[in-house]
């Protein structure tokens, strides 16, 4: 972006809570049902119906104000918001505006320059989900299906207050996490459980009124987030460097084409005709029941990595990688947590090795063929000289495939790491009489041949060999020590 410019970004962020049933009605929320299959007579708005709150997500909607430090308002208000799409059969959604039950939070990032970016929440509100168009294989026409309709939603409104595509993912992982962590959301965006709009403007840098904003909606993973505010950042700068204005508007982002395209006009407010729902009282909260919501929150995303910084002796960017997902870092801390392993070992073989493999075959964590008990059988043979990193990853791959513990593997394929003194001696003493102008290299200063020389050792040895007394005779040996 050319330096004259500076973006200004902020997200709405919707959230489906992990409720059983909807958020005004008993009909199920799974995901997987055959169409209209979970729309009761309130969610299809029958004649005679009436709304009743699910409780559980008036709880899940606390939890997530208290985690950003928010304000929970002892008295909210649900509201219809008017407005007439097929697969909204009330031709109004249940929502709030004036009063919402979250207001006035913040969501600390991290910069790549070390620091961080305080993200204000505007508000967080509870509302009911519309149900979806399906429009392929419908031949010239679309269906409706409806099992979404009235399923829970909070809408997390930032202020715009990131200024980069980057900041604007960093902002939405942060808060995936934490819906994650708290257990209000399993976060899934193939089913549409977490996905967000973006709102983005320009303006000349230094300049502090807002430029003209778009919105595009309805994005539902972190790269297209990233690749739909870059373009927007893109166009609207090519726009004002012809002396173009921005248009208002709502957008959509196509990712086969990498653009995002108009879908409607923006230039008035949309008059969504909000009034008090009279079908539903108030929301009010007692202080006593938010105390007792406060003290059974789970530890956050941010205190568990500084946590396992101190507890664990793990550098910061491990930590955090580790504390991104709940899941993940329940896994660390039972892998660390086995007698006669290196928790900096399983830091690095769970964010490595572990990870690596899952990505490989895309598999979600808990559906691992390796789990901690496993792992932790194979990083105690590392830790006690058993077996090499080099022959670990041999064992590993054993592993994965089958059901064996890492000491039968090893047992059965005489993996056990050399240790022979005299054997060791023998290698290094055949490698340095092959490789006379590398000794020379040596030492004449360019100590980085050591390497190459340890790895000569270890592939003479089939990788068996202890790296460590590899070093330590080839040293001695280069010295001109026996």
């Amino acid at each position: 972006m050319n330096p004259r410019w500076e973006a200004v970004i902020g997200l709405e962020i919707h959230v489906q809570l992990a409720t059983r049933s909807k958020l005004f009605s008993g009909a199920a929320t799974a995901f997987g049902a055959a169409p209209n299959t979970q729309a009761c007579a309130v969610d299809l708005a029958l004649p005679g119906v009436l709304p009743v709150l699910n409780e559980a997500a008036v709880r899940m909607a606390i939890m997530f104000g208290l985690a950003i430090d928010g304000e929970i308002a002892p008295r909210s208000v649900f509201a219809r918001k008017s407005y007439f799409y097929p697969d909204l059969p009330k031709g109004y959604q249940i929502s709030q505006f004036e009063l919402p039950i979250v207001a006035r939070g913040t969501i600390s990032i991290p910069l790549p320059d070390g620091g961080t970016r305080s993200v204000r929440v505007t508000r967080a509100h509870l509302e009911e989900d519309a149900g979806k168009s399906m429009h392929d294989g419908m031949s010239g026409c679309s269906g409706i299906d409806l099992n979404r309709a009235g399923t829970p939603l909070i809408e997390v409104v930032s202020e715009p207050d990131m200024r980069s595509a980057l900041e604007a993912v960093a902002y939405m992982r942060h808060v995936h996490a934490l819906v994650r962590y708290l257990g209000i959301s399993d976060g899934n965006m193939q089913e549409g459980s977490f996905r967000c709009d973006a709102n983005v403007s320009l303006r000349p840098l230094g300049e502090e009124r807002l430029g003209t904003r778009t919105e595009t909606k309805n994005l539902n993973s972190f790269r297209f987030v990233e690749l739909a505010i870059e373009y927007e950042i893109a166009r609207q700068q090519e726009l004002l460097e012809r002396g173009e204005k921005i248009r208002q508007e709502t957008r959509l982002y196509d990712s086969d084409l990498n653009e995002t395209r108009p879908l409607r006009s923006k230039e008035e407010a949309f008059d969504y005709r909000y009034f008090p729902d009279p079908d539903l009282l108030p929301v009010e909260i007692q202080p006593q029941w938010i105390e007792d919501i406060r003290r059974q929150l789970p530890e956050l995303p941010h205190a568990r990595c500084e946590r396992l910084q101190h507890q664990y002796s793990l550098p910061k960017s491990d930590a955090a990688l580790l504390t991104a997902d709940r899941a993940l870092a329940d896994f660390f801390e039972e892998t660390a947590g086995f007698p006669g392993v290196d928790a900096r070992i399983a830091a690095n073989w769970i964010i490595g090795e572990l990870g690596g493999a899952l990505n490989r075959f895309q598999l979600e964590l808990g559906n691992s063929p390796v789990g901690p008990e496993r792992l932790a059988g194979l990083l105690r043979r590392i830790a006690d000289h058993t077996i090499s990193g080099r022959i670990a990853k041999q064992v590993f791959e054993t592993m994965w495939s089958g059901n064996a513990g890492a000491d039968e593997i090893i047992a059965a394929q005489g993996l056990q790491q050399v240790t022979d003194a005299g054997l060791i001696e023998k290698l290094v003493l055949e490698v340095l009489a092959a490789n006379t102008d590398q000794v020379e290299k040596y030492r004449a200063g360019k100590e980085k041949v050591l390497a190459f020389l340890v790895g000569q050792v270890m592939k003479l040895s089939d990788g068996k060999a202890n790296p460590r007394q590899v070093s330590q005779v080839l040293l001695a040996r280069l010295r001109g020590r026996s």
